[in-house]
């Protein structure tokens, strides 16, 4: 298995998560909040995929699909196209109210669109610094793992939340 590979199977891990955690759910399940200031599956799977659009397309020289596909107007969100949700206020969590459809549709053409160049990296692609403003330099393979690291842990905190609907 080739390091790309190894990053392109961990990403697809992260869709399959996605891909159940939306699965028929609708906005008021989508925006449920567990407790007082809790983050809702809308926002983790916006934010999630956020992450993974931004530092991706980044590394790999490319445009957003967030920009490229209009997704920064047709989720219709108050905020910066540029914004992937960092340091988000319980407010803005909660102004994340996007159909699972069309956060499913963002997901899905992110990563049909960043996995393909991801699976083609070999290990020499790796080393190669993509972010100087941290000490040490992160290279890309530091910040792919970091990204799939991100995802997998929102994924997870989606589907924990998911487990609580209902109960």
């Amino acid at each position: 298995m080739t390091p790309g590979e190894l990053l392109a199977d961990s990403l697809d891990r992260v869709a399959e998560h996605v891909e159940a955690v939306l699965d028929g759910l609708d906005v008021d399940a989508l925006t449920h909040r567990p407790g007082p200031g809790a983050n809702t599956i809308g926002w983790l799977v916006w934010h999630l995929t956020r992450v993974y659009d931004d530092h991706v397309a980044a590394a790999a020289g490319r445009e957003q699909v967030h920009v490229a596909s209009g997704y920064a107007e047709r989720l219709g969100l108050p905020f910066d196209p540029a914004d992937t949700g960092f340091g988000h206020s319980s407010d803005e969590v909660a102004a994340v109210r996007v159909p699972a459809d069309l956060l499913g549709d963002y997901f899905r053409e992110v990563h049909g669109a960043m996995r393909p160049w991801v699976h083609g990296l070999d290990a020499a692609d790796l080393d190669r610094v993509v972010d100087e403003r941290w000490d040490p330099p992160v290279t890309l393979g530091v910040r792919l793992v970091s990204v799939a690291d991100d995802c997998a842990q929102h994924a997870g905190q989606a589907a924990y939340v998911r487990g609580l609907l209902g109960r």
